[in-house]
């Protein structure tokens, strides 16, 4: 493995600590939350406890004040080796909390952010449709202003942590002019006409709890609006930028166990007297992985430092997402391919990781629409030279 040169003593004192965190906390626990379709609420609560969770909120909301992205990717990557992808960790603390700490008001933050840091309260964003996933101005959900809130109408679908969330950032419609008039409402638990459906049965990624959530009449105070209600589009567009890298880290990182496990595998296998990973084809396939590995986690960790400086554009962290995730599913595939029969089977570890890989090239943005992004910013927009 080629060494990595981003982190500094102190990122690695760190990784220690999680490391252990991890391996007490989380792996004993990964099989019967895989089993039961759902991590427990608990492991928040003690990844709270450990200042795990929202590093990046200032001290006064009882964050760490840490906007080095290097901590959170330490996060994920430990969870990634000792805990399960199902886990969704960075999807509370980068994913959802920043719309808060970005577009809150001084009140808001106060009430939301402490009990998230503290892992007391879980949160959620439902973005995705039956009918619009990555096409999010195609969304129909619906918000209709009244004097003092709004009216809340309809439903949304693929919601991670969406049976454990306390706290969900719904986007929708708010009518003011234009298609992508959104408004970003902050719907809390126990809110009337707020239902959930289904825990949904997915390929992979079984400890994850995905669901449906439905909007009857949900009647929103204006004091749980995030920012302008005309201006949530935006703000999604935003957020996507830091969202997609977050997959990439977590990508690579799966792609990484993957080798590992099966470079062990192929060490320990033997055929016909001699271990598999000594015939020639086993050997050039890992050599081949080895260093495509290599060569997109330093990209992934160059993307990391220019997220730190406030310079990852969407198109990079497009690029990122596209080629980490794709990389990710040819590597556990190929990893899958050489545990032979084994791989198959449900009780050898690369047989999960296959599965929980596929969706990685879907959420978040497609493959598709990474490309379509990269491809418009070339200037490759029929919208424009078709004129």
């Amino acid at each position: 493995m080629t060494p990595r040169t981003i982190f500094e003593p102190e990122h690695e004192i760190f990784r220690a600590a999680v490391r252990k965190f991890f391996r007490a906390e989380a792996t004993p626990h990964v099989e019967r939350w895989r089993r039961q379709g759902m991590v427990d609420r608990a492991i928040f609560h003690k990844a709270g406890e450990q200042g795990y969770l929202l590093m990046w909120a200032p001290e006064q909301y009882g964050g760490l004040g840490l906007e080095d992205m290097r901590y959170e990717q330490i996060v994920q990557e430990e969870n990634f080796l000792h805990g399960d992808p199902g886990l969704c960790l960075t999807l509370h603390s980068r994913v959802v909390a920043p719309y808060i700490g970005q577009h809150g008001t001084a009140e808001q933050k106060a009430r939301w952010l402490p009990p998230a840091v503290r892992g007391e309260t879980i949160l959620a964003v439902a973005m995705s449709e039956p009918a619009a996933g990555s096409d999010l101005a195609g969304m129909q959900a619906r918000a209709e202003e009244h004097a003092g809130h709004w009216v809340l109408s309809g439903s949304k679908t693929y919601i991670s942590n969406g049976l454990l969330a306390d706290v969900v950032i719904v986007a929708a419609r708010t009518g003011r002019g234009s298609d992508r008039a959104i408004g970003l409402f902050v719907v809390e638990e126990g809110m009337a006409g707020f239902g959930r459906g289904r825990k949904l049965d997915k390929l992979g990624l079984d400890a994850q709890d995905t669901a449906e959530m439905f909007f009857e009449g949900v009647v929103v105070p204006k004091h749980n609006v995030l920012g302008d209600p005309g201006q949530g589009f935006r703000y999604l567009m935003q957020a996507l930028a830091v969202e997609r890298l977050q997959i990439a880290i977590g990508a690579i990182a799966h792609a990484q166990v993957a080798f590992d496990v099966t470079l062990e595998f192929v060490k320990q296998r033997t055929a016909f007297g001699r271990p598999i990973g000594t015939f020639q084809d086993p050997r050039f396939r890992m050599a081949r992985m080895r260093a495509e590995l290599d060569a997109m986690q330093s990209h992934v960790d160059h993307c990391v430092m220019l997220a730190n400086a406030g310079a990852l554009s969407a198109e990079v962290a497009s690029g990122a997402k596209m080629l980490a995730t794709e990389l990710e599913g040819r590597v556990i595939d190929d990893c899958l391919q050489l545990h032979g029969g084994a791989g198959y089977m449900e009780e050898y570890r690369i047989s999960r990781m296959y599965r929980d890989a596929r969706v990685t090239r879907i959420f978040g943005g497609t493959s598709e629409i990474m490309a379509e992004i990269i491809g418009r910013r070339l200037g490759l927009d029929d919208r424009r030279l078709s004129r």
